[in-house]
Parts: structure tokens; sequence; C-alpha cells
């Protein structure tokens, strides 16, 4: 064994799958050449996620969904990186944001201990640049002893001990390339939403119909959502519908989907 073999990676990138097979190698190969080890946690995929994952060097576990939450955390905690990179399977980094990220391996600072990225939404192939959707930061870059998931169900976010920054590379997300995909994923995140709600309380008010014209005029109107065409309109539409169904669902609870709320796909936040 040689010195080098006790190195330990400078950064480890971590995600969780399942079922993500046509979308995973492209995520996987923006982290060729950056990465020094990839952690994957798949959730019971069907199909050759896990082989995809395997072949590409990467190390795999499979844990049952318990939630992003806590199964974020687990994939932390198998990283041994002395950073850590939080990534999901319809993401990729760009040429800039790696730089910049080799940067900051290089430079190994104790402060800051994470770094806020930009993630820019392509849906149904075309690349959103209104609307409010069309960006939003995300801390993915951290000192792996000094960071944690929340452990929530859903919404789980990565937090640090210590002072963040900002990169000014960003993200591709790819979200969303056909409709059937994006209902779909409504309805899983709406139905783990409700629940989480209803524990807490709260209740459905038939005023909250309201939310569809209101959001639509917002995002299609006053954030100029209609100048990114029919991908633009579609996604403001679906997304002012999501922020009903999250709160219809208080309604009549889908008790029987307790047993299915593991995602058909990987990502930190709710279908919008």
């Amino acid at each position: 064994m040689t010195a080098s073999d006790l190195t330990p990676p400078r950064l480890s990138a971590v995600l969780i799958v399942r079922n993500e097979s046509r979308r995973l190698p492209d995520c996987l190969a923006s982290l060729h050449g950056l990465a020094d080890e990839v952690v994957v946690v798949d959730t019971g995929s069907e199909d050759d996620t896990m082989d995809i994952a395997r072949a590409a060097g990467a190390r795999v576990t499979s844990l049952p969904f318990t939630g992003f939450g806590p199964l974020k955390q687990a994939a932390l905690e198998m990283a041994s990186g002395r950073w850590v990179l939080s990534i999901d399977a319809d993401e990729r980094v760009t040429r800039a944001l790696a730089e910049e990220i080799r940067l900051v391996m290089e430079m190994d600072r104790p402060e800051p201990a994470g770094f806020w990225v930009r993630r820019e939404l392509v849906y149904l192939g075309r690349r959103l640049r209104f609307g409010g959707a069309e960006s939003d930061w995300v801390l993915r870059l951290v000192r792996r002893e000094r960071a944690h998931f929340v452990p929530l169900l859903i919404h789980e976010r990565l937090e640090v001990e210590g002072k963040t920054e900002r990169l000014q590379g960003t993200l591709t997300h790819v979200k969303y390339e056909t409709l059937s995909e994006h209902l779909v994923q409504m309805d899983r995140y709406t139905t783990m939403i409700a629940l989480e709600r209803m524990a807490r309380g709260r209740q459905f008010h038939s005023w909250q119909l309201l939310r569809v014209p209101w959001e639509l005029f917002v995002r299609l109107i006053l954030r100029l959502g209609v100048l990114d065409g029919r991908p633009g309109v579609i996604h403001a539409t679906m997304s002012s519908f999501y922020s009903f169904l999250k709160c219809a669902k208080l309604w009549r609870p889908e008790q029987s989907a307790r047993g299915e709320l593991a995602p058909a796909a990987d990502d930190e936040r709710a279908p919008r």
C-alpha cells in the first residue's frame, strides 16, 4: 500500500437514484475528472441504473426509501472526501462550475464551509428564462465534516456549520422531458406533502382554489413566463395546479399511497 492509497479523496459526489438509467449517464459524465469518488444510493431501481453506476466506477448501495433527507444523509455519511458535492441524476455540472470547484479543492480553505450553486432549468427541452422558475440557488458543495441533511421526507436541505458563499458556475437541471413524467411526479410529491401537512394539523379550505388563477397570472404575466413560449406556458400552468393540489389532497388524504411514496426519480425539490 502506497502513501497515495491512504490519501482521502478531495471531492466526493453523492446522489440517490431510482430507475434513472436514462438520465444518470449524462450526470455521471459531467462528474468525470472532477469527483474523486462517486457514492450512489439506489432506492429500488427496476432497470439497469445500478449497473450503469457501477460501470462508471461509482460505489453503489441499495437502501429502502425512507425520505429524501434520511437517504441523502446516509449517502453523505458514506462519502470519504474532504468536500462533498450533492447532485441529482437530472443535473449536470457545467464546465464553468467544474473549474470553480477545482479551484475550491486546490485552495481548500477552512472557510467558507459550503457553496451555493445556481441551477438553470430545462423543461420539455427548452431552457426557461422567465416565469419565476428559471433558476434557483441550492447549497450543494460542502465540507463533509461540517455538513448534514435535515431529515425531512421531502424538501430536505443541506446545512453547514460556518459561512457560505456563492459560485458563479451553474448546474443544468434537465427536468421533465415529457408531460407524463411531470404528472407522475406531481402526483407522488403532492401526496407526500399532503401527508406531511396533515400530520401538522393543516386542513383544506375551498378558497385555496384561488391559488390557481393567481399563481398563473404571476408566473405568466408578472414574471414574464409567456416569453418562454409553449414550454413556459405549460410549466406555469402545471406549477399553478401543483400549488393547489398540495392543498386539495388535505381534504381526502391518499392514505393508500403511504407504501408507494418512493419517487420515480430523485430530486431534492418538489416538481414545480
